[in-house]
């Protein structure tokens, strides 16, 4: 599971991701944090991979310790992945690092994902959209799209206010 608030435990990253798991090699924790591009912010620590992590994980930014909670559940490797609000609080570039680390956790796995920004749900393969506790859409994105409901009113209200802060970064 893929919290929207990940907790750092004191130790150092290695530990972090391994979860004090001694079945993950070094090797494992390595290949899962380069495949959620994680090993450049690593690298440029100051001890790499046995870089100090203080409980709650102070000196680390919110993107880091969110790709480390990704790290951690593609090196459990478990057939099922829950992501709840997983990028919810980063920012747009680390948001497109998550997404595509996303792709690469949820492969050949079962993975139900809770999510208030679509841009991470729009590659599943089934959509259920919620309101007020009811289910009140379903279907994949083209399809909830070409519907025009209110997944469709979700999608143009977010994707406005995207177009909006490109426009302003823009100038």
């Amino acid at each position: 599971m893929v919290p929207q608030d990940i907790f750092l435990f004191a130790g150092d990253i290695t530990s972090n991701i391994r979860l004090g798991n001694p079945s993950i090699l070094d090797a494992q924790v390595r290949a899962a944090a380069r495949d959620v591009h994680l090993d450049d912010s690593i690298a440029r620590l100051e001890n790499g991979y046995q870089s100090e992590v203080f409980e709650g994980g102070a000196g680390l930014s919110v993107g880091q310790k969110q790709l480390i909670g990704f790290a951690r559940a593609l090196a459990l490797d478990r057939p099922v992945l829950i992501l709840d609000e997983a990028t919810s609080s980063v920012d747009a570039h680390t948001e497109a690092r998550i997404r595509d680390a996303t792709r690469r956790i949820m492969a050949g796995r079962t993975a139900i994902v809770i999510a208030h920004r679509l841009s991470t749900i729009q590659s599943a393969d089934r959509i259920l959209v919620m309101h007020n506790g009811e289910i009140r859409e379903s279907g994949d994105h083209a399809s909830l799209l070409a519907r025009r409901g209110l997944y469709w009113t979700l999608h143009q209200i977010q994707f406005s206010r995207e177009q909006v802060a490109h426009e302003v970064l823009a100038e």
